[in-house]
């Protein structure tokens, strides 16, 4: 007979891996749901995980909760690898008590979040809970409070990304709110402060999960989630290709590929046709991405959200860098309050990790009206403008076409510490474009001339001719060159291993106060 002792662990094993019992693991299935387990196995390495904590119980005595313990108490913690770098995990299981957080949940989390602190490596968040657990009142309540202190303490010290498989409503979303990145599952994943029937009562809207807080919301119009995937092994790949670029903790470099591939000679040469002769013809700023950075290694980041900038991860010579660039095939690549808001915080985690920012300039302003005057657009634009100024990072630039007004002082210019400015030939860098400059500077002139239209295209082509290209800049030192854009990557590549020693400051502080 074996040792009762040995066959107890055994049994206590058996008994924490069915969580919330056979029942409620085919109903997740059935919704089309993976349960935590299965989740943590298939995010990490095969055979990686290390599981802390599988047999605490909540120590709630009210309501009959004494006779309702489940080892594990609804929440998988601990650590593995992902490609054979460590990372801490957490993991909701619905399949408990709706995944609801206890004190004793919570303190599970607390744990490993530490543990992850003082190791200096990624945590994951996989979340799927129904909030808190009511039985236990403020108990719950201040579980997530400490949550959420070790989610500010982490931030910039360590990676943090979350994956929303499931209900995450009321306090518990602003765990994964101040995390890094959120990635959102299609169909099965919601996130709200207050459900659909408070806001009936309240307000008197009709609205389903999905048209509340679903990813169709957060990912298009809210900005919230950064990524929406169909289902949760896409959602899981997508972590762990996102943290290929990512570096462990913030005193690190990102990791380097191992191998990669450059894109064609055809493809940079198409570079010196890519951009229309015509000012004012839009083209697709990730066709200059791709044929800059290795093959197929851009990752974009919010890809449906104020689509007028792009953001996302790349390697450059197996570098991983932050690109960010306007985008003229959506409202001309023009900056208003939500390209701002999106731009200004995938600029700050790059600086926070030490990932290189490469930024595309094709930029015609800020967006007039009373609607982004109303809406604070100055404080959002400066938001953007903070966050550049404050990256101490390597910083490349390249002018595709226009850079008017402020916005060519706020997209990473030499004036507020690029550390290369690139243009091509088509650039055009000026206050504002020739034929507004020219309706403003003569108008009197316009006004007497006898064929004011003809006057009018004289002008603007003498403007042009003048002002309107990146020679009058690169006198000045503004531009540090005017290249082929078909010589772009290479020269990318070379300032990026210049820039590998790169050491810049800021003043010492406690932080900044940027305008929020």
């Amino acid at each position: 007979m074996s040792d009762p002792k040995l066959q107890k662990l055994e049994e206590l094993r058996a008994r924490a891996r069915e969580a919330g019992g056979a029942e409620r693991i085919a109903a997740q299935h059935a919704r089309g749901k993976l349960t935590a387990r299965e989740r943590v196995e298939l995010l990490l390495d095969p055979g990686s995980f290390e599981e802390l904590d599988a047999f605490v119980v909540h120590r709630c005595r009210d309501f009959g909760m004494e006779q309702k313990q489940v080892l594990g108490d609804g929440v998988v913690t601990g650590h593995g690898t992902i490609d054979g770098r460590p990372v801490v995990v957490f993991s909701q299981d619905f399949t408990v008590f709706g995944g609801s957080l206890s004190g004793a949940y919570a303190k599970k989390i607390c744990k490993v979040m530490d543990l992850a602190l003082k190791l200096g490596v990624p945590v994951i968040g996989l979340n799927d809970s129904g909030g808190a657990r009511i039985q236990e009142g403020v108990e719950s309540l201040g579980g997530y409070a400490d949550i959420f202190l070790r989610n500010t303490l982490c931030s910039g010290v360590i990676p943090q990304l979350s994956a929303v498989m499931g209900p995450c409503a009321g306090g518990a979303v602003y765990s994964p709110a101040i995390t890094d990145f959120i990635a959102m599952v299609e169909d099965s994943s919601y996130m709200y402060v207050t459900g659909p029937s408070v806001v009936k009562a309240v307000t008197g809207e009709e609205v389903d999960h999905g048209g509340l807080g679903g990813p169709e919301v957060h990912a298009r119009t809210s900005g919230v989630a950064h990524f929406a995937r169909p289902d949760d092994a896409s959602c899981l790949q997508l972590l762990r290709e996102l943290l290929s670029y990512l570096p462990a903790n913030n005193t690190e470099d990102p990791p380097r590929a191992a191998s990669w591939e450059a894109p064609s000679e055809g493809a940079a040469r198409e570079l010196d046709t890519l951009v229309p002769r015509d000012p004012t013809r839009p083209y697709d700023m990730l066709d200059v991405v791709r044929r800059v950075v290795d093959r197929d290694s851009f990752l974009e980041v919010q890809p449906d959200f104020a689509k007028n900038i792009v953001v996302g991860f790349a390697r450059i010579g197996g570098r991983s860098v932050g690109v960010v660039g306007n985008q003229p095939n959506t409202l001309s690549g023009v900056l208003d309050i939500k390209t701002s808001q999106k731009a200004a915080r995938f600029i700050r985690f790059c600086d926070c990790f030490n990932i290189p920012l490469v930024t595309f300039v094709d930029v015609p302003g800020f967006m007039p009206g009373t609607d982004q005057e109303f809406g604070g657009i100055i404080k959002h634009g400066a938001k953007l403008l903070y966050a550049y100024c404050e990256a101490t990072v390597p910083k490349l630039t390249v002018i595709t076409r226009k850079a008017y007004g402020g916005a060519y002082d706020v997209m990473s210019s030499k004036h507020i510490r690029g550390d290369l400015n690139f243009a091509w030939p088509t650039a055009e860098i000026a206050v504002m474009g020739a034929k507004g400059a020219v309706e403003i500077i003569w108008r009197r002139e316009l006004q007497k001339a006898q064929d004011p239209q003809a006057e009018l295209e004289r002008r603007t082509r003498e403007y042009e001719e003048k002002f309107c290209d990146p020679y009058s800049a690169a006198k000045l030192g503004y531009v540090d060159e005017v290249i082929f854009p078909r010589e772009t990557r290479a020269r990318l590549l070379r300032g990026l291993e210049l820039l590998e020693t790169k050491r810049d400051t800021n003043p010492p502080k406690k932080h900044g106060n940027i305008p929020l």
